[in-house]
């Protein structure tokens, strides 16, 4: 049985470690532990290695090219493992946590994404999360090309045209694709893409003490990211947690590296110390 203490313990030492020697998937575990506390995962973990032995034992260096290598991706994560994007309840928060998504073999897109990644990883493919507003891509390079994939719907392969009508779907009809959106994002922030959906989701429902458990959860892992921390401070206000919003809020100001949010800071934070007072 995996404890929170245990799964925080995994989460803080990720929040040490360089971006590039992070393990997705099993800091992903971590987190889902968090949300289902006691869950053992060393089922999960039998599971997660299947996978990537599963594509190892397709992979065939006589045949290797893009095209294969996506072909290959798809027949073990989609045809094999039966995994798919939850287009029926994609609302439901068991779609972020990847304990769940295992279970179920449905998920969100970037739950999804951790997967594919790690797979891909596993058989040292360049393959790497994408700055894509509204639903989580990745992009697979190989052999001087590259090609973005939908981990949502399959593992597909997603034309500009695709991705123009996809970005105005989730943003609108006057959003348009720019360069930014193809950039490739840290392993840290998959992580915390994963868990905005969950943060997101307790906000909606108006449900602060969670939410602020899940912020928690993202600073063992991103510990210098300084929105966490503002988020944090502003929500322990909202509650009354003066001296705890107070704490996280100086914490943003020796982050944040804006002029003008440390100003915004001090002034509200003189403005708790008052009311304390």
């Amino acid at each position: 049985m995996t404890s929170r203490a245990e799964a925080r313990e995994i989460l803080r030492h990720v929040g040490q470690q360089p971006d590039d020697e992070i393990d997705l998937a099993e800091a992903a575990l971590a987190l889902g532990v968090l949300e289902s506390p006691g869950t053992p995962l060393d089922g999960y973990r039998r599971h997660i290695a299947a996978i990537v032995g599963d594509l190892a034992d397709r992979v065939d260096p006589d045949t290797d090219s893009l095209e294969a290598r996506i072909a290959w991706l798809h027949e073990v994560i989609v045809e094999r493992h039966g995994y798919s994007g939850d287009h029926d309840t994609y609302d439901d928060l068991q779609n972020a946590n990847l304990l769940r998504v295992i279970d179920r073999r449905r998920g969100l897109p970037v739950a999804l994404g951790i997967l594919f990644m790690h797979a891909a990883r596993s058989q040292g493919w360049s393959m790497m999360g994408l700055n894509f507003p509204g639903h989580f891509l990745v992009r697979l390079d190989a052999d001087g090309g590259r090609a973005i994939l939908d981990p949502f719907n399959e593992g597909q392969v997603r034309t500009a045209v695709d991705l123009r009508d996809l970005l105005k779907a989730t943003a609108g009809s006057a959003a348009e694709l720019e360069p930014g959106h193809y950039q490739p994002v840290s392993n840290r922030d998959v992580l915390l893409r994963l868990q905005n959906n969950i943060k997101l989701r307790h906000l909606s429902s108006h449900d602060v003490p969670r939410a602020l458990e899940v912020l928690e959860a993202m600073r063992l892992f991103a510990p210098e990211e300084p929105s966490l921390w503002r988020e944090t401070g502003l929500l322990e206000a909202h509650g009354g947690n003066l001296n705890t919003a107070i704490a996280a809020l100086e914490t943003f100001m020796s982050l944040t590296d804006s002029d003008r949010h440390r100003h915004q800071t001090a002034a509200l934070i003189q403005q708790l110390k008052n009311r304390l007072n």
